[in-house]
């Protein structure tokens, strides 16, 4: 409607069509720069994914990129700690064991991470974990605590969830 108005009332040496489809593009590139901008507006939230599993970090990455997520993978405890040292993510989501071995190193990275940035959240995604295990991870300062396998969209609503909500403690001491 606003279209058809300003072709009526402009005087046009050219025909209308020419003339709206000029003013459809200022329209489309006013309504598009709008948005780019609004885009640099609010940064994207910053994600890392640590897993060894090659196929859960690929899966990860996509699904929370096509949210609006800017996202890292790291598959070994140096790589997180690196990207950690680098980029303050709004979100952690990790696995507890990142080796073949029993060991849970990534309590050690749960550690290091509110060492470094409280605020980040953290939500720890294992298929290794007991009653004792969630304990420790809370302790050491995970915000949430899943078992795989789950659903993307069930973790996404976790991650969702933390970043809307003030996070309910500061750095604590394992």
């Amino acid at each position: 409607m606003f279209e058809l108005w300003f072709v009526l009332v402009c005087p046009v040496k050219q025909s209308r069509f020419g003339t709206l489809k000029r003013v459809s593009g200022r329209l489309k590139q006013m309504w598009l720069s709008r948005d780019e901008k609004s885009l640099r507006e609010t940064p994207m939230p910053r994600l890392l994914v640590v897993d060894d599993e090659e196929s859960i970090c690929f899966s990860m990455s996509e699904y929370f990129s096509l949210q609006g997520y800017k996202v890292d993978t790291a598959s070994e405890v140096e790589e997180a700690e690196k990207l950690l040292g680098a980029t303050t993510y709004k979100v952690v989501i990790q696995d507890l064991r990142l080796t073949m071995t029993n060991n849970h190193d990534g309590l050690d990275i749960i550690r290091l991470i509110r060492a470094q940035n409280p605020q980040t959240r953290i939500v720890v995604l294992t298929a290794y974990g007991s009653a004792e295990i969630e304990d420790e991870a809370r302790r050491c300062g995970a915000d949430a605590f899943l078992r795989k396998p789950k659903p993307l969209s069930q973790v996404a609503q976790v991650v969702q969830g933390l970043i809307e909500s003030p996070p309910r403690h500061a750095a604590r001491p394992a």
